[in-house]
Order: structure tokens, then C-alpha cells, then sequence
């Protein structure tokens, strides 16, 4: 039976729990055993919705959706050698945020919520602007003030009510959890169904595989979304019998704002919250990350590790991408730089898997000389 669980108190609520937190004021993780049949996922039209009996959304009508997702596996070069590259920044809104903006606002029109607040840098309040467009629900969405700008237009123009919040981005967060005292909070990192939208990455990555898992997936990590998605969706196909094992997860954050990374190397449980100093790569410059226990989990687990990149490296590896034909945001290019500096520390080949993770015209106004 699907619950929600507290993973503090371990509280249970049933999966309709009108709340967005236990009320113990800790974060609600979804406890369940989704089905999952490759045989019958084959012949069904090529979008994320594929997996439906993986998705914990009661009903086909409250289904708000795009036919977003299975978006494009395809080989990119990295200093002479070929990995495998998710174009998630194909997807609707121009970032994979739309993975867990479907399931997220899908599961609240089935509740019947009628305003939300969400906090962002920029993807995850367009993601969750448009999707809320699109089922006929209010939104405002908290971002920093120096968000870049075409995302900020972006979200306007989806109908959404803009609050731009002067300093840092744990001073957005805390303006919306204030916010939130009275209104649904749509949260990309509180929300335990936002993950259950991002693991499809995982489903759609070894379905375009064969069913085969990957060894190791290079992927960012800032609240950890896509990350703690892909753990949920490789777990899943192990405990459904669909693959053997789970890949290595390899996290990537920006040296400037990298308090996982330091966690991961001192072998602490938990992360400080760090200093946030200037990246180009502003979606993953999070100083103090909600889940950060459960992404040092995830990585460990797994037999992964944290990696960080320079600002050099982030602009490096920016204009290498470009030169392929891939006009990514600065966010997206951390990945890529992560991907050759894990790629350098390998002693044999294994099948490495990655993603683009935001379109450059999202950051055009940031990119350009």
C-alpha cells in the first residue's frame, strides 16, 4: 500500500494528505512498490506518461501533461571519448524540471488545489508555472532577484505572479516557506511527488538501453532533484527485476557553493551549510540543501562520488558544447565539465551516461559578450 512517510518521525499519511510536510515540520517521503512491465511500457506513445502504473497519480483526468519526456540519448564527444548525453533541455519549458512539474501539479489538480507558491533560481518556477498554466491553477513564484532574466520573463509569462526576492537564494527560500503558512507549497525539493517525476530519467535511460543500466551516470546536484529522481527510478527497476544493479551516481557542484562535496569528502552524514560565492552555474549554487542527508545517502550507496568544477572549467566546458552544436546554460555546462573531469579519473572504459539539463536561450541575456 502507497503512503507518505515522515523521514523524521516516521508519521504515515495516505497518499491524498492535503499537506506538503508532516506536522512535525519534517519533509514526506512516498513509500510504495510501483509496477513496472517493460513488455507493456513498449508500444505506448514515447512520452514520460508511459510509465503509468510506476506514477503515483490517482486517475487519468488529473493527468496535466505536455507528452513531455523520452527525450533524446545521444552520443557526445568529451576529449575523444563518446558518452551517452540526456537532451532534457528539449522538454517543454527548456529544462528537465518538467519531469517532476507533471507528476508534482498532476497530484495537486487531483487534490483539487486552486493556488500554490513555489520557490526557484529559474527552471523549477517555470516548470511549475507552466504546468500550473495549463491545469487552471494560481501561482507565485519566489526567485532571486539576480535570476537571469529570460527565466523571470518566462515565468511571467505563464500567468504566474513574480516575487523577486533581493540577496541570497536561502533568502527566497525563506520567503516562501512564509508564504507557505497559508498557501499549497508546489516545493521541487520538499515535495516527495516532484522525485517521483524526476525518476522516469532513470526509467527512460535504461529503456533506451535495452533495459540495460548504465555504469555510471554523471549528473548535478544543487537540491538534488534529478539526482535523488534517478536513485528512486534505478531502485525501482532493481526491485522490479528490470536491471541487476544500480549505476554509480557521480554528483557535480560548483566549487564555489559545494557543501555536499566537502561532506563527501569528509565522510560526514550531513552537510554545513556553505558559503554561496559567485558561479556561473546558478542552479546548483545551494548553500544549504533540504534533502543533502539523503543525496550523501544516494551517492554512497551507490558507489558514486561528489566531484566539483571550476568557473573555468564551467566556461570551458560552455563553449566545447557550443562547438557540438549544444546551446546549454551555464548550469547544464557544470554537468558537462563533470562529466571530463570524471571521465580523467577513470583507470578503464566503462558506459557512462550524463544530460543537458537547461536550453541556453534560458540564460542568453547571462551568455552574452
Amino acid at each position: 500500500m502507497a503512503n507518505l512517510v515522515c523521514n523524521h518521525c516516521a508519521q504515515t499519511f495516505p497518499l491524498d494528505y492535503p499537506h506538503w510536510r508532516c506536522t512535525c515540520g519534517s519533509m514526506l517521503d512516498i513509500a510504495w512498490t510501483p509496477a513496472f512491465d517493460p513488455a507493456a511500457v513498449s508500444g505506448r506513445k514515447p512520452t514520460l506518461w508511459r510509465y503509468r502504473e510506476a506514477l503515483p497519480i490517482a486517475g487519468e483526468a488529473s493527468v496535466v501533461s505536455f507528452d513531455e519526456g523520452m527525450t533524446p540519448l545521444v552520443p557526445v564527444n568529451f576529449g575523444g571519448v563518446s558518452v551517452l548525453v540526456k537532451q532534457d533541455q528539449l522538454f517543454s519549458t527548456g529544462s528537465y524540471k518538467d519531469r517532476g512539474a507533471t507528476v508534482l501539479i498532476s497530484h495537486l489538480k487531483a487534490l483539487g488545489v486552486q493556488r500554490v507558491v513555489e520557490d526557484s533560481s529559474g527552471n523549477a518556477g517555470c516548470a511549475i508555472a507552466a504546468y500550473c498554466a495549463r491545469a487552471g491553477i494560481a501561482c507565485t513564484i519566489y526567485a532571486p532577484a539576480d535570476t537571469a532574466s529570460g527565466k523571470l520573463a518566462q515565468i511571467r509569462e505563464y500567468g504566474a505572479t513574480l516575487v523577486k526576492v533581493p540577496g541570497s537564494r536561502e533568502d527566497t527560500a525563506r520567503a516562501v516557506l512564509k508564504a507557505a503558512e497559508d498557501t499549497y507549497y508546489a516545493s521541487h525539493s520538499w515535495n516527495p511527488f516532484f522525485f517521483q517525476g524526476t525518476k522516469t530519467f532513470a526509467y527512460e535511460v535504461c529503456e533506451q538501453l535495452g533495459w540495460q543500466a548504465p555504469d555510471s551516470v554523471v549528473l548535478p546536484v544543487g537540491n538534488g532533484t534529478l539526482l535523488l529522481g534517478a536513485y528512486i527510478g534505478f531502485t525501482d527497476l532493481v526491485q522490479a527485476g528490470v536491471i541487476s544493479r544500480l549505476p554509480r551516481l557521480i554528483g557535480v557542484q560548483a566549487a564555489a557553493c559545494a557543501p555536499l562535496y566537502t561532506a563527501f569528502q569528509e565522510r560526514r552524514e550531513a552537510h554545513v551549510k556553505a558559503a554561496s560565492g559567485h558561479t556561473l552555474a546558478e542552479g546548483v549554487a545551494i548553500a544549504d540543501p533540504i534533502r543533502g542527508r539523503q543525496i550523501l545517502q544516494a551517492v554512497r550507496h551507490t558507489g558514486g562520488q561528489m566531484l566539483t568544477v571550476t568557473e573555468c572549467e564551467i566556461a570551458a566546458s560552455l563553449a566545447s558544447m557550443g562547438k557540438q552544436g549544444f546551446y546549454i546554460e551555464p548550469t547544464s555546462a557544470a554537468t558537462t565539465a563533470g562529466v571530463s573531469k570524471y571521465l580523467a579519473s577513470l583507470a578503464e572504459r566503462e558506459l557512462v551516461v550524463s544530460v543537458l539539463t537547461g536550453h541556453g536561450l534560458k540564460s542568453a541575456g547571462k551568455m552574452a559578450v
